[in-house]
């Protein structure tokens, strides 16, 4: 496994993050099985952990802080707030007033008085970034964060970010966490230059693009449509729309690469995240620990530009081959009297 630095920061993480999503009831609702998972994970030389408050609704992180206890100065330790944690609408979103709160309930989930990278889940076009980030510094000055990100910001508003940062003397956001994969590479546009420019670290989530290059999915018969996320995300399975059709051909393709290198389609697929120089950590989700194991494997693999060029010749760079799987949408699309009046 391989170490790099974050954002800057002087913290040395693996080039693999241990994405913590699919503990719990979201994935896997057995918090022992789960904890020797990410034991592994840890023996296997991964050291940073991810997590969020809203993972199966706060279990994620009351598995993690049952995994990393008496181990907790070893792990470098990341979650995330904003999406909301009850009914009532103050319950997300990123004021001081929510944050503060969601801070406090994360630490006392996850069993520790400290958490290494505090990431902001969303944008929230409602609150000011300097009140968000002044409540973060106020996070940092208190000795309850090291380290401020965000995840999802388009471009511009990372820009936006570090202007505040630097204008009203906050903390800075040391970190952004996208979507990135061989079909998801829009990124590479702005975002990932940006990131750059600004030195951030970066943190890319579904390199497997919510495991259409996990190797399971060869013909259309192989999607089920009527059980779990592909029910709930038909937009990214559904065979039937074109966006998607596209991607069984990409497969073919991508598919003659990884036998030419002896590999699976996952350390294919991992190991072009990593292969960016803007990419910190690829965050890895595995659910069982086979799944683990073979990501584990797959550590070793570092892709010469032959096969990047081959890759760039399937998808393009800069490119989506689906483009309505856009995770965040902003106001001035998702809004109808934004776009029209």
């Amino acid at each position: 496994m391989q170490r790099r630095i974050l954002g800057g920061t002087g913290i040395s993480v693996s080039d693999h993050a241990f994405g913590a999503m699919m503990l719990g009831k979201w994935g896997n609702p057995d918090h022992d099985d789960a904890i020797r998972i990410l034991h592994r994970a840890l023996d296997g030389g991964i050291n940073f952990i991810d997590t969020a408050d809203m993972y199966s609704d706060g279990e994620s992180e009351v598995i993690v802080g049952k995994a990393i206890k008496g181990r907790r100065d070893d792990v470098v330790l990341a979650t995330k707030g904003f999406f909301r944690m009850g009914t009532d609408p103050n319950t997300g979103g990123n004021s001081r007033r929510w944050l503060t709160k969601a801070l406090e309930d994360s630490l006392r989930r996850l069993g520790t008085d400290h958490v290494d990278l505090y990431q902001i889940h969303r944008p929230d076009p409602a609150t000011d970034i300097e009140e968000t980030l002044s409540a973060l510094t106020d996070f940092v000055r208190a000795g309850k964060v090291r380290a401020i990100g965000g995840s999802g910001y388009l471009a511009e508003q990372i820009v936006e970010a570090q202007w505040a940062s630097e204008k009203r003397g906050f903390e800075r956001f040391r970190t952004h966490q996208p979507p990135y994969s061989i079909f998801n590479r829009s990124i590479e546009t702005s975002i990932l230059p940006t990131a750059r420019r600004y030195g951030m670290g970066v943190l890319t989530w579904s390199p497997l693009a919510s495991g259409w290059l996990s190797g399971r999915f060869g013909k259309p018969s192989d999607i089920d449509l009527t059980s779990g996320r592909r029910t709930l995300q038909a937009h990214k399975f559904d065979p039937a729309l074109p966006e998607n059709a596209v991607k069984f051909e990409a497969l073919d393709e991508l598919r003659k690469i990884a036998a030419d290198l002896g590999r699976p389609m996952t350390h294919l697929a991992t190991a072009f995240v990593r292969a960016h120089p803007a990419v910190t950590s690829a965050i890895i989700g595995p659910r069982t620990h086979e799944q683990l194991e073979d990501l584990l494997a797959g550590a070793d693999l570092e892709l010469g530009d032959d096969v990047l060029d081959r890759i760039d010749a399937i998808v393009p760079p800069g490119e989506d081959l689906n483009r309505k799987e856009a995770d965040y949408t902003p106001p001035s699309l998702a809004d109808k009297a934004q776009r029209r009046r």
